[in-house]
């Protein structure tokens, strides 16, 4: 009975986990097939039905592959970097809240959580590069570092001007504080502002010096999963999460598909959501589809932009984005204050 509980939390971790990589492979797959299509090519179509199987088989040549690293190099941490910025890119998904009540770890302070963890998964990248023993390495792992550290700067202010709006650093509070109006209507341009950091903060392009500098595969699968994270993140904290207007949706499915409303609502009018079990499906369902349209908009965002070239990268950061964001935070609590609506959390800070 002692080791009850740790089955449960092992458990747990590897439910969260598992469709987590499988997520990550399928999004190379969904890249490379959004991509061609806007490209005007096919894409993969061999390995599997439409080339679902294609991430497997890219998996299993990288596994394959002989291994090469410089003589001089310290393994140790060689190996050690990579395998950091992926395990702190996977560490983020335990206080995702999948529905109300549904995370590994519903934490108080999850906003803070994420904040941390996505900073010390730029040490990965710079281990990386300096056990390699090679300036050219070091040089592109200090440039991606300091590309990472400025844009988290981006971030974390931008999340600061939602944690304003909802008064609290937990990801189930700023969801559930949606339910009147998302907050992407009333703070679109930090919306947007959040968007192109998370570019950044991802080593997506036209922000990818990271990939430029170093290639392994742990960064490959670190990148796609900080995607996925990321793109979860910005669901809750902008499109609600797992919110969804349900009301809303069975009144106008009553009013055009009659008889599905019938399937929906029984005779005691109660709605087949009242079922638990369904309940959340359509909960991490909802959360899910908002995270895919996240994930597409990233892949359109590689298709449409060129690599961009280091000293633009640390100028947009610095002398367009803060500027804007700093405005915004002296912005927003004048607005809040004047009208009266300043969260009570933050009135007894």
């Amino acid at each position: 009975m002692i080791y009850l509980p740790l089955l449960i939390s092992i458990t747990e971790v590897i439910i969260v986990t598992v469709p987590v990589l499988l997520t990550v492979a399928f999004v190379t797959v969904a890249e490379r097939k959004t991509m061609a299509s806007m490209q005007r090519r096919l894409g993969p179509n061999i390995v599997g039905y439409y080339g679902l199987m294609q991430a497997f088989a890219d998996a299993l040549k990288l596994l394959l592959k002989e291994y090469v690293s410089p003589t001089q190099a310290n393994l140790v941490l060689f190996f050690l970097g990579p395998v950091i910025t992926l395990i702190f890119s996977l560490l983020g998904f335990s206080v995702i809240p999948y529905g109300p009540g549904l995370a590994i770890w519903d934490f108080d302070l999850g906003i803070l959580y994420m904040l941390a963890v996505s900073s010390l998964s730029t040490y990965g990248i710079l281990l990386a590069g300096w056990s390699a023993n090679s300036k050219y390495a070091f040089l592109g792992s200090l440039r991606s570092t300091a590309q990472l550290i400025s844009y988290e700067l981006i971030l974390s202010s931008a999340i600061l001007l939602v944690v304003l709006l909802s008064g609290s650093l937990s990801l189930t509070v700023n969801t559930e504080a949606q339910k009147a109006i998302w907050y992407i209507v009333p703070l679109l341009p930090i919306f947007i502002i959040f968007f192109i950091g998370s570019i950044a903060e991802t080593n997506r392009a036209p922000f990818d010096l990271a990939e430029a500098a170093v290639i392994f595969v742990f960064f490959f699968l670190a990148e796609y999963a900080s995607i996925v994270l990321i793109c979860i993140l910005t669901s809750i904290l902008f499109l609600a999460g797992y919110l969804l207007n349900f009301t809303f949706i069975v009144s106008f499915i009553k009013e055009t598909e009659p008889y599905l409303y019938a399937i929906l609502v029984d005779s005691k009018h109660e709605t087949i959501l009242s079922d638990p079990i369904i309940e959340g499906m359509v909960y991490g369902l909802t959360l899910g589809l908002k995270t895919c349209i996240m994930i597409f908009v990233f892949i359109w965002a590689r298709a449409s932009f060129p690599r961009i070239r280091y000293d633009q990268l640390m100028s947009f950061c610095w002398t367009i984005l803060l500027p804007l964001v700093i405005a915004f935070i002296i912005l927003l609590p004048c607005v809040l204050f004047s009208f009266e609506i300043i969260s009570s959390n933050i009135h007894l800070l």
